[in-house]
């Protein structure tokens, strides 16, 4: 990996909090948050994605103890707990407990582990929808795969880490955010297939494009309950549409058509269910503009999929929709939408790379301007998935 200015200092002090807390040099890890350019909340219907991991990431050091004693400590929280790996169970610190339930998951899976120190700390805007937890989870999975020699695949990495935000985080994922993580590859989009977890990479040369994240800077509260009475919903659709079609399993095998047949038409079932399969049609036709190299016709359908988010989907929200429809008026920007599960976060836009600047400039005054709030950018690139960094030549 390239180590930037901002990642160098991020992984010293890693190490060097590690030092002065085990008196010990640390193994340390990284695994890096995720964008996804199309194909939301398709995932946990078993239909297509498109993310790739990028350059924020989370980091950690850790080295094994000769007993079963956990001290997690974490720099950005300021926080230090202690556990026991023969009890371990959820806690009240969210951030710990997707350390934990990776433990918990292994435990269940009969590998034996020993006690360990860990210090974790990362570059990944909470709140921003980049996956900061999935993140945390796969350096964890990694981690200890390494530490203990347990000889598992990136694969079941992610499936043990997406395991550990159901059980323990109580939020009911699909497999995206995980596996964007582990498998990510410079300047490549991952194809994923969420049913089957084929998948192929696509490259993504943008010689003249940036990918710049707009964070709003504002989470609803209805982020988390909706997110889950979303994933319901379809569950719901797909119960309706099998009744006549029985070899229906998920969105993915179902049509516009079949939504039409067995659906009401406009209701919140109806909605949700075209949405998902727009979404995935919308998906396969964009990996075909990429690999045509065709970056305009790519992003009309990212602005197509905002729509859909904000009117079938019903997941966005006045702060996203004003920075998408500002987007539409700038000639420099391809492409624009919300991303992640809804509700705030950032948005997701394809600027022409000598315009970035002053795109920013202008969006950030009209945002101000309706609500008061400064907006934040990221610039990000696409990189490499989870590893290991030699800190010896730090």
């Amino acid at each position: 990996m390239t180590i930037t200015d901002n990642t160098n200092t991020t992984i010293k002090k890693v190490a060097s909090t590690f030092y002065e807390s085990f008196r010990s040099i640390p193994h340390v890890f990284r695994s890096p948050g995720r964008i996804n350019l199309i194909g939301e909340h398709t995932d946990y219907n078993m239909g297509f994605v498109l993310p790739a991991a990028i350059d924020k990431a989370v980091y950690i050091g850790i080295e094994k103890r000769n007993d079963s004693r956990i001290t997690l400590r974490s720099i950005d929280f300021n926080q230090t707990l202690n556990f026991d790996v023969s009890s371990i169970s959820k806690t009240n610190e969210a951030w710990a407990n997707y350390i934990l339930g990776v433990v918990d998951q292994l435990l269940k899976r009969g590998y034996n582990l020993s006690g360990f120190n860990m210090v974790i700390s990362g570059d990944i805007p909470i709140g921003a929808g980049l996956s900061s937890s999935a993140a945390i989870a796969c350096a964890v999975a990694f981690a200890l795969d390494n530490l203990f020699n347990l000889g598992l695949s990136r694969l079941e990495m992610a499936q043990i880490a997406q395991k550990a935000e159901h059980e323990f985080a109580g939020v009911m994922c699909g497999i995206m955010d995980q596996f964007a993580s582990l498998f990510g590859r410079k300047n490549h989009l991952i194809k994923l297939d969420c049913r089957s977890l084929k998948f192929e990479y696509v490259p993504m040369m943008m010689n003249d494009i940036e990918i710049v994240l707009l964070d709003t800077t504002v989470k609803h509260s209805l982020a988390s309950s909706e997110y889950n009475v979303r994933r319901r919903q379809c569950e719901s659709g797909v119960e309706m549409i099998r009744k006549k079609y029985n070899q229906v399993n998920s969105l993915r095998d179902i049509t516009i058509e079949m939504i039409k047949e067995c659906i009401i038409s406009n209701s919140d079932i109806y909605k949700r269910c075209r949405y998902v399969v727009e979404e995935n049609n919308r998906l396969l036709s964009a990996c075909d503009d990429l690999k045509k190299n065709n970056f305009t016709a790519f992003g009309k359908k990212m602005f197509e999929t905002h729509d859909g988010l904000k009117n079938l989907f019903d997941v966005s929200c006045p702060e996203l929709d004003c920075l998408v429809e500002e987007a539409k008026n700038e000639n420099a920007v391809l492409g624009s939408r919300m991303m992640g599960g809804g509700f705030g976060g950032c948005t997701i836009n394809l600027v022409r790379k000598e315009n970035v600047d002053e795109v920013i400039e202008r969006l950030s005054q009209r945002y101000k301007k309706q609500f008061g709030l400064n907006l934040t950018a990221y610039k990000v690139t696409v990189t490499d998935g989870t590893s290991q960094i030699d800190i010896t030549n730090l």
